[in-house]
């Protein structure tokens, strides 16, 4: 009888972020696709041609496998991204109206 070893395609960096081998593809990518548009692994593939189905579905179980600590990550970013938009204090379009009437 052969063992076969399976393929996992997913690695951890060394912040401790899950990437799938070979590509610039973060598991939260792809989850983010399934969870935002419900998606399903062939629609995910025509929004990233550069993986195969074998990538996808195996970026979607390690989700589904490490689902509370991707979530933690998504919601970090989501922090972050709130942070620097705030930061950056982009003003609004009737600010910028009203600013150009003093002209």
């Amino acid at each position: 009888m052969t063992t076969v070893e399976p393929l996992t395609h997913i690695h951890l960096d060394s912040r401790g972020v899950a990437w799938v081998d070979d590509t610039n593809t973060k598991v939260k990518e792809i989850a983010l696709d399934r969870l935002s548009y419900a998606a399903n692994a062939e629609e995910i593939r025509e929004q990233h041609p550069h993986l195969s189905l074998s990538q996808i579905y195996a970026a979607l179980a390690y989700y589904y496998d490490h689902k509370e600590t991707i979530d933690a990550q998504i919601d970090a970013d989501w922090r972050d991204v709130e942070k620097l938009r705030t930061a950056s204090q982009q003003p609004s379009r009737a600010e910028l109206e009203a600013r150009m009437k003093r002209l």
